[in-house]
């Protein structure tokens, strides 16, 4: 905004005038409030620190074990209902080593299954099973859990009775390798005609990229392959008999995997895992 200051009392104003008079620009002096410099904030916390997912991170309070599907029998109730059921092997599970927040970001239990007392493979890992106290084992590996309270001491035995008649737990392992299959047999599909000028198509998938529109194959287009051989967990399975001595675990129904495969047993996560946020709210 300008202003004239008249230093005389003429009306109007001359060049002469004009000269003597000084233009002054007033201009706003409100000061904001976002402009205050002694206020300092803390800087945001990163989300995706391994910290912070640990914290987000559905975790369990004990950690699970290896077992070996065995196959299928039927189970027959109190009632005499019959029942389908699978037998896991639980054989020489124990605690081999630890993994800690402080050296790798996450507690877990390293737990090892299946003896092998000679030809190791992987001569650099012994030194790892004569600090535990153990033989050296033919498979093993990570069962994370919430914090460093929950780590079992090294050496200890996993049995079957670590799990307990009617409780649920999840079930990891690899599914049955099918080999290369078509669209009918991976992905279930219709098929084409059997009559009516349909020649040598009647298992093909059909048409699937278009001349013009789109002219191309779309990603992820449900197309013949390599089928099964792919991780899979089976979440809530019911446990139907435990015998610890024997090493026997008998699950309701059926699990991922073909016969002699290793599968990784837990609590079930959806009813028993929470979060660390989520103890905290409460």
């Amino acid at each position: 905004m300008f202003s004239l200051r008249q230093l005389n009392n003429h009306v109007f104003m001359p060049s002469s005038i004009l000269q003597n008079t000084i233009i002054r620009r007033y201009a706003a002096q409100i000061t904001s409030i976002h402009a205050i410099t002694s206020l300092k904030t803390s800087p945001t916390t990163k989300q995706h620190t391994v910290e912070e997912g640990n914290k987000r991170k559905q975790l369990l309070e004990r950690p699970g074990l290896f077992a070996i599907k065995q196959g299928m029998i039927t189970w027959f109730t109190a009632k005499g209902e019959q029942i389908p059921a699978t037998v896991l092997e639980i054989d020489s599970c124990e605690v081999i080593d630890h993994k800690t927040s402080k050296e790798h970001g996450y507690d877990a239990n390293v737990i090892g299954t299946i003896d092998k007392l000679k030809n190791y493979p992987r001569p650099h890992e012994l030194k790892m099973f004569e600090e535990a106290g153990v033989s050296p084992k033919h498979k093993f590996g990570e069962f994370r859990v919430r914090d460093s309270s929950n780590l079992l001491p090294l050496g200890t035995e996993l049995k079957a009775s670590y799990f307990a008649v009617g409780q649920l737990v999840d079930i990891k392992g690899i599914t049955k390798g099918k080999g290369f299959a078509g669209v009918m047999k991976r992905w279930n599909f219709k098929g084409g005609r059997a009559t009516h000028g349909v020649s040598k198509a009647h298992r093909t998938p059909g048409a699937m990229g278009g001349n013009q529109n789109p002219g191309r194959v779309l990603p992820g287009k449900k197309m013949p392959g390599r089928m099964g051989t792919s991780n899979m967990t089976d979440f809530n399975k019911e446990v139907l008999h435990v015998d610890g001595d024997a090493g026997i675990l008998i699950l309701k129904g059926c699990i991922p995997g073909p016969n002699k495969g290793i599968v990784r047993v837990s609590d079930a996560l959806k009813l028993y895992g929470k979060s660390l946020n989520q103890l905290a709210r409460e």
